[in-house]
């Protein structure tokens, strides 16, 4: 039932009417239960018709719209997944694990959950955990909310007791590193039922501010232009899209001299006693194979293609054959107007057992043509500007020329496409008639090798293109998870800041994971960005509060529904325990 207001034929007054809805055979109607009267005269006793209407159900008490407020909102939805995510990868009592480890009266899992909620969204040091904490509603399992705390104001504005308990969760952490990892491949291999056979490792840096720690601070090539800062090289293995271990190197160590160090950690702490290492040209070298081979572990990697010289013989022989074969078409290529192929073929290697695949990829042969074209023209700009301040005298020894000229050409990767000469005091440059024609066949070409003989032709080519994944988390640990700069200065401290953004993308990577089966446009870093439209909201309603929770954006409820949450309130906390610290 329900009321209606009507208007009377005159139009001067309006008039209430009980109404109900009943069905007549597949339709429903409406019929008039009663007329209750003039709406004017009864507006002064809502409150009692109200009450008669709902029986024994106590009247509504009405406010006036001043006596309601939002006075405060926090951000909420990235911490609801976060919290999801990790319940649904068994992470709380993994991080426990047999005994729990206790500060202020929570166990390692909960003391941990914020620096991993941080860094998926506002990713900072421990002192800027606080500031976050006044932006994101963070609760415990049990529903007690983080609070920062403040110093009266001094330089360090967070209270040392709350950035202990951080720095001591940093060192719990570190010390279970081995344990926790373990306890994650087994869960990860349980849950998704993942076959141990193709590892994927690659590498990256990451630099201080200062010195940084002395064990693992040095100078070593910056991947991320920072020549100048001291850094540590991190090391990610993945399998079947999942990170199960990380390490991290000195700044100093070379990509190559990791290989073996990983190979014997998967053997001896993982249980994995023949795989198949998948790596990319700079990391599985001549050396490393051979390791390979005398643990009789597999291996798929990449060849260098400038460094090798058997490289251009391997690519006209398949260019000279015509028996490619097509490889599956990826769901980008899929979306172009003139999708792109990429083909391979197998040609003889020149050791017994060994097996080398070249691939020609004409969406990367499109992308290398425009690269080359663009060094190029760079390079003819600065080859021409030099020849005319040859003409005008205004370089004239050969030394000094030939200086100039070595500058170009090695700034642009000039010497891969041109050649130069001085004849009788004047600069000539012209396209190198060798190594010009040696690039442009090799465009949109690479060489993969494997000694295995179970694996097909395109087998092998999707394998490597697996690489790819370790890629696009590594730009994730650098870029959405922020692990750089790093302002730790002692080892563990360092190893233990790595661990909680790897642990991070842990959770991305099972986010990452939902939205690509359920077929969803949304990529992880929109998806955590899109979750903080879903805000707790408390609201003032006269002398009584209540906590509200805001629907967020349509991309929000998309992710939402993806996961299954339809329960968005958090947690009641127990009584007088509704905050931590």
């Amino acid at each position: 039932m329900f009321l209606r207001s009507v208007k009377a034929a005159n139009g001067r007054h309006q008039y209430l009417r009980l109404v109900e809805n009943y069905r007549e055979g597949d339709k429903i109607r409406q019929r008039v239960v009663v007329h209750i009267g003039r709406k004017d005269l009864l507006a002064p006793h809502l409150d009692a018709l109200v009450r008669i209407l709902q029986a024994d159900q106590p009247a509504p008490a009405w406010v006036s719209a001043p006596e309601v407020s939002a006075p405060q909102a926090w951000t909420w939805g990235p911490i609801l997944v976060a919290r999801h995510l990790l319940d649904s990868l068994a992470l709380g009592p993994i991080l426990d694990g047999t005994r729990k480890s206790l500060r202020h009266g929570q166990p390692l899992s909960e003391r941990v959950f914020p620096l991993l909620a941080n860094r998926l969204t506002r990713p900072g040091s421990e002192h800027a955990l606080a500031s976050w904490l006044e932006d994101f509603y963070v609760v415990t399992a049990q529903g007690r909310r983080w609070m920062p705390e403040w110093k009266p104001a001094r330089r360090v504005k967070v209270s040392f007791q709350q950035l202990r308990l951080w720095y001591g969760t940093l060192d719990d952490l570190v010390v279970e590193k081995a344990r926790i990892e373990t306890a994650i491949w087994q869960e990860l291999r349980d849950l998704f039922s993942i076959e141990p056979e193709l590892v994927f490792y690659d590498i990256t840096s990451t630099y201080f501010e200062g010195q940084g720690p002395a064990e693992l601070g040095h100078f070593g090539y910056s991947r991320d232009g920072k020549p100048r800062n001291r850094q540590v090289l991190v090391g990610v293995v993945m399998m079947d899209g999942w990170p199960i271990a990380h390490h991290v190197f000195a700044g100093n160590r070379l990509d190559k001299t990791t290989v073996g160090e990983v190979v014997e950690d998967l053997r001896q702490r993982f249980g994995l006693q023949r795989v198949v290492f998948v790596g990319d040209r700079g990391m599985v070298t001549l050396k490393n194979v051979e390791l390979l081979r005398q643990v009789e572990q597999g291996y798929l990697v990449g060849l260098q293609r400038r460094n090798r010289k058997d490289i251009p013989h391997y690519i006209e022989q398949a260019v000279a054959r015509n028996d490619w074969q097509e490889c599956p078409v990826g769901i980008t290529a899929l979306e172009k107007a003139i999708v792109p192929r990429t083909r391979v073929q197998e040609v003889p290697g020149k050791e017994p057992g060994v097996r080398v695949f070249v691939v020609h990829s004409e969406e990367r042969e499109q992308y290398e043509r425009g690269m080359r074209e663009l060094s190029m023209e760079r390079a003819r700009k600065e080859l021409e500007a030099l020849r005319g301040r040859v003409e005008k005298g205004e370089l004239k020894e050969a030394e000094k020329i030939g200086a100039a000229a070595a500058r170009v050409l090695v700034r642009n990767h000039g010497h891969r496409y041109f050649g130069w000469e001085l004849r009788k005091g004047q600069f000539h440059y012209f396209e190198h008639p060798v190594r010009f024609p040696c690039e442009q066949a090799c465009e949109g070409t690479y060489v993969i090798q494997t000694e295995e003989p179970g694996l097909s032709p395109v087998e092998a080519v999707q394998a490597y293109k697996q690489l790819n994944e370790v890629e696009r988390g590594f730009a994730h640990l650098k870029g959405l998870l922020e692990v750089r700069p790093v302002y730790h200065h002692t080892d563990d401290r360092v190893r233990a800041h790595v661990f909680v953004a790897a642990l991070a993308f842990l959770l991305d990577r099972a986010l990452e994971k939902k939205l690509r089966s359920a077929k969803s446009s949304l990529t992880s870093p929109a998806a955590w960005q899109a979750l903080e439209t879903v805000r707790c909201v408390e609201v003032e309603v006269g002398n009584r509060r209540k906590l509200c929770v805001t629907r967020g954006s349509r991309q929000a409820a998309e992710v939402l529904k993806i996961l299954r949450l339809s329960e968005l309130d958090p947690r009641e906390p127990p009584e007088g325990e509704e905050t931590v610290m």
